[in-house]
């Protein structure tokens, strides 16, 4: 999935941790990987033994670093290195993260998990580490739908279509950065799968999907995670809030009866309920039943914080 900028959740909002019960739990289920803090100036997330501070300020930033400390004592758990990471208001003057504390002289990659599953995090590759933490739960319906064939658009490091070629499917991950799908590549390899039976195109989604359904490709699941600001690789500007319903119809062309699409998006415009009235009125457009599911947000992430996501089941 190609990243896309904050949500910004109420200024007045105080910082929410991580209850050490809710840690436990975490760390029970197999996950090295989940956010520690969010609050309306920044976050901390856990990546492996590795933690990163998202901060709007520097006053935001000295707040959660003390507040690291002080969740650090109450838990038992310090992290061998802080990286930290400005949020910038305009994604131009977007970063890499920068090692705050802790050794220089280790690799700047890791690997993290998630029930189970293996995901490279790269601190110098950009702006985003590798893996969105708030899909957690969308990640593992995806793996339990057991699908046969995954049209993966945005896709970023390929999480999704991990998972579902660990579930047996045949995937296909659209992205304009080639770089991201190597990373996906890796991500595969990671977790001992074959690229065989799997496309990896560097293109724009928009333009693939038209071509996907010349050909008469159906697809069981559908990820469609898209950037609320972009420009396509012909320059084209593409606004989510504006071309949300271009993108879904194109989509609907190419779902198979029965299939699952996973609307996702950052926009602060575009909650669950918006986004399923405007899903109804592209699924009848196109003379497809539909029904929709809400999963809501993984328990390390306080309302208001994390992307707006919804299933729609397509007959």
């Amino acid at each position: 999935m190609t990243p896309n900028p904050p949500r910004r959740p109420n200024p007045h909002e105080a910082t929410v941790w991580l209850r050490p019960a809710q840690w436990l739990t975490l760390e029970g289920g197999g996950a090295t990987a989940f956010r520690l803090a969010s609050g309306s100036g920044g976050w901390v997330e856990r990546l492996g033994n590795e933690v990163l501070v998202s901060h709007k300020s520097d006053a935001a930033l000295e707040e959660l670093l003390d507040g690291l400390a002080a969740w650090g004592s109450e838990t038992g758990w310090v992290p061998a290195r802080i990286f930290t990471r400005f949020l910038p208001l305009r994604n131009a003057e977007r970063v890499p993260p920068v090692l705050h504390r802790g050794d220089p002289t280790l690799p700047l990659t890791s690997v993290v998990l998630e029930a189970g599953v293996r995901y490279g995090i790269d601190m110098a590759a950009g702006y985003s580490h590798g893996l969105f933490l708030d899909q957690r739960l969308n990640r593992a319906r995806l793996r339990a739908l057991k699908p046969r064939r995954v049209l993966n658009t945005f896709a970023y490091t390929c999480s999704f279509s991990v998972v579902a070629a660990l579930a047996g499917a045949e995937t296909v991950s659209i992205d304009l950065s080639r770089k991201s799908l190597d990373r996906g590549r890796r991500n595969f390899r990671l977790n001992g799968l074959d690229e065989t039976g799997h496309r990896f195109l560097a293109d724009d989604a928009l333009e693939v999907l038209p071509r996907l359904a010349g050909a008469d490709e159906r697809f069981d699941a559908i990820i469609l995670d898209p950037p609320t600001f972009s420009r396509g690789a012909n320059g084209r500007r593409w606004q989510v809030e504006e071309h949300f319903e271009d993108l879904l119809n194109a989509a609907l062309e190419v779902a198979a009866p029965e299939g699952s699409i996973l609307l996702s998006t950052n926009c602060k415009a575009l909650d669950p309920v918006v986004l399923e009235r405007r899903a109804r009125a592209c699924a009848k457009a196109k003379r497809r039943a539909a029904s929709f599911l809400q999963l809501g947000l993984p328990e390390d992430f306080p309302q208001g914080h994390g992307a707006a996501t919804i299933w729609m089941r397509v007959r």
